[in-house]
């Protein structure tokens, strides 16, 4: 069970959330630089919240895992409520979502805080939390600069919102960039409600709806006070696990 609740760090790796995998961002090798040059595709916009969906699709176009949350930001940071019990992975049977609740790990809790270069990991069934150090190159990469390039590919209209569809390319000091396709609504202060990342394997899209542009409160970018913290999300899992066997 364990392995199949890691499979989906993959994709919360890619979309910034999860330092416990790695994924390529942009062109193919690309790996370090993966939150700050994502945070950089909201342009002006420094604070939301949203719902949100991601999806990931294979080289041909097949949806492999979709993966709905709510989303947020304020000032860099980063907030996802994910219900495991609403994704949909080839790599997680339906049979696994019961098994997740159970141990009351089907409702996670992701936090981003490039300030103290380190993610927490919560699970609010266990009232339990981990604090995951960022990689020596992503915390480095925090205090990088880097430049935003933005070409117009066209017009369309996403959930009813008139977007501008954009190439973007975000290059660091280093040289390396990372591209996306970005869809910046017009009626939302060219919020980007939809963003494409193609990578070496796999392509991921991103769509945010029922976006709210007023600032988050800041209690909800904090270790809930009470729960217990964990050395590490593996000793936070086998613990859950254990208690679930009565153990």
């Amino acid at each position: 069970m364990i392995k199949r609740i890691h499979s989906l760090t993959v994709l919360l790796s890619i979309v910034g959330l999860c330092p416990c995998a790695r994924a390529q961002f942009g062109s193919p090798g690309g790996q370090a630089g993966l939150n700050a040059a994502m945070t950089k595709l909201f342009g002006e916009t420094k604070s939301f919240t949203s719902q949100a969906e991601v999806k990931m699709l294979d080289k041909g176009g097949t949806e492999t895992m979709t993966m709905p949350m709510t989303f947020s930001m304020l000032e860099g940071k980063i907030r996802a409520d994910i219900d495991m019990a609403r994704v949909k992975s080839k790599d997680m049977p339906p049979e696994a979502a019961a098994s997740l609740k159970q141990m009351g790990m089907d409702k996670m809790v992701s936090i981003v805080r490039p300030d103290k270069k380190l993610t927490i990991i919560i699970y609010p069934a266990l009232k339990s939390y981990a604090e995951v150090p960022m990689s020596k190159e992503d915390a480095a990469d925090l205090d990088k600069k880097y430049t935003l390039q933005s070409s117009k590919m066209g017009n369309e209209t996403i959930d009813g919102h008139p977007c501008e569809k954009n190439k973007v390319v975000v290059t660091g000091e280093n040289g390396q960039k990372h591209e996306a396709v970005v869809w910046n609504a017009t009626d939302l202060k060219k919020f980007p409600v939809q963003m494409q990342m193609n990578q070496q394997d796999a392509n991921v899209i991103m769509r945010y709806n029922n976006v709210q542009l007023a600032r988050p409160n800041s209690t909800q970018f904090e270790a809930p006070t009470g729960f217990t913290k964990y050395a590490s999300v593996e000793k936070l899992m086998q613990d859950g696990m254990m208690k679930a066997l009565g153990k």
